[in-house]
C-alpha cells in the first residue's frame, strides 16, 4: 500500500510517500480501508520531536481517518466488510499511523460514520471530538444553565466544544481574535463572542457575568496563557486545558479555589490503562455524537503525495479549520 513515512524527526523534508507492507486485522482489530485522515498539531510536533509517544522510526503518522471496512479480525462483533467508519486510531506508539490507504484498527477506537457526511468530513472529526467531549463531558460535567467560556471557538477543538456544550443545555461564550472567527463561531452556536484583542478578561467578564466569572473556562486554543483562563473562571469553578507543557503561577488557582483539568486524549492509545477514559469510551463518544455535530473543514484539498504541504499550512497558521487528507 502507498503511505507517508516519517523517516527522522525534524522538518517536513522528513515526510516521504512510500510503499509499504499493508498490514492485516490482528485479534479485536478492523481492517479498515481509508478513504481521507485528517491534520493535527499533535501531528507536527510528532514529527519535530516526537521521541516520546511517536511510533519506532520509520512511521507512518497520523491519528484520524474515516473509510470502510475491509476485513475483521478474530472477536471483533459489531461491524461488517464494505461499512463506513470512523475513528482516531493510531499516529503514535504502538499504533499505525492513517496517512496510509489502510490501517488495522482496535476495533474499539472505532464508530459507524456520520449518516450523511460524506467521509472527508467525516475525518475532521474523531479527535477533536473525544477532546471537547473529554474536557466538558467526563472531566467538567457541563449541565444545563452552566456558563461556559470557550478560548479558541473557531478553532479545531474549540467550534465542536461549543456543539457539545449547546447540547448540554450550556450558555456558551468563546473568545476568538477576528470578526470572521467571530462569524464562524457564532454559526456553530456560540451565545456570545469576545474579540480578546480588543477587550479585556476582566471587561467581558464584568460585561457577561456580573464580574462574578463562568462556571467552566475551556483554553481550546493550545497556546500557554492559563492566567487568562484562571482570571476567567468563578470562585469555586473550574478550568480545562489541552495543553500544559509550560511553566504557570497556579496562585490564582488558590485564590479561587479553581479546580484545573488537563485533557490529553491520546492516552487510551498510548497506555490502553482500561480506566475512565479508555478506548472503548472513545468509540462509544463517535458513536453517540455521530451526526450531532458539524466539523469546520478547510477549503483546500490534499492527497498523500501533499502530506508535507498540508503539515507546512498548519504550521503558518493558514488553515481555516480542520485540514483534511484525501486518501482515496
Amino acid at each position: 500500500m502507498k503511505a507517508v513515512l516519517l523517516k527522522d524527526f525534524g522538518g517536513v523534508e522528513q515526510l516521504e510517500l512510500a510503499d509499504v507492507p499493508t498490514p492485516v486485522a490482528g485479534p479485536g482489530q478492523v481492517l479498515v480501508k481509508i478513504h481521507a485522515a485528517s491534520v493535527n498539531p499533535v501531528d507536527t510536533k510528532i514529527r519535530k520531536n516526537g521521541r516520546a509517544i511517536g511510533a519506532d522510526l520509520p512511521s507512518i503518522l497520523g491519528c484520524d481517518m474515516a473509510g470502510t471496512v475491509a476485513a475483521l479480525g478474530e472477536g471483533v462483533t459489531g461491524f461488517s466488510v464494505g461499512q463506513a467508519v470512523y475513528g482516531c486510531v493510531g499516529g503514535v506508539k504502538g499504533l499505525q499511523g492513517t496517512y496510509a490507504e489502510y490501517v488495522a484498527a482496535d476495533a474499539r477506537l472505532l464508530a459507524p460514520a456520520p449518516v450523511g457526511m460524506s467521509l472527508h468530513d467525516a475525518a475532521a472529526l474523531p479527535l477533536v471530538t473525544l477532546t471537547a467531549w473529554e474536557a466538558l463531558v467526563d472531566r467538567a460535567r457541563v449541565r444545563r444553565g452552566d456558563k461556559v467560556l470557550i478560548h479558541g471557538g473557531a478553532g479545531g477543538v474549540g467550534h465542536v466544544a461549543i456543539q457539545i456544550a449547546k447540547a448540554q443545555g450550556a450558555h456558551v461564550t468563546t473568545s476568538v481574535s477576528s470578526d470572521e472567527k467571530a462569524d464562524l463561531a457564532r454559526s456553530f452556536g456560540a451565545d456570545e463572542v469576545v474579540n480578546y484583542k480588543t477587550e479585556s478578561v476582566d471587561a467581558y467578564v464584568d460585561r457577561l457575568t456580573g464580574g462574578k466569572g463562568f462556571d467552566i473556562v475551556l483554553d481550546a486554543t493550545g497556546g500557554s496563557d492559563i492566567a487568562t483562563s484562571f482570571a476567567a473562571a468563578r470562585l469555586n469553578g473550574q478550568v480545562v486545558t489541552i495543553v500544559a507543557g509550560y511553566t504557570a503561577d497556579l496562585s490564582p488557582m488558590h485564590g479561587k479555589g479553581l479546580s484545573l483539568h488537563v485533557v490529553f486524549m491520546l492516552l487510551p492509545m498510548l497506555y490502553d490503562h482500561g480506566y475512565a477514559i479508555d478506548r472503548a469510551h472513545q468509540g462509544k463518544v463517535l458513536a453517540e455524537t455521530a451526526g450531532k455535530l458539524r466539523p469546520l473543514v478547510d477549503p483546500t484539498r490534499f492527497t498523500l503525495a501533499d502530506v508535507a504541504a498540508a503539515h507546512t499550512r498548519l504550521e503558518d497558521g493558514k488553515a481555516l479549520g480542520k485540514l483534511v487528507i484525501d486518501v482515496v
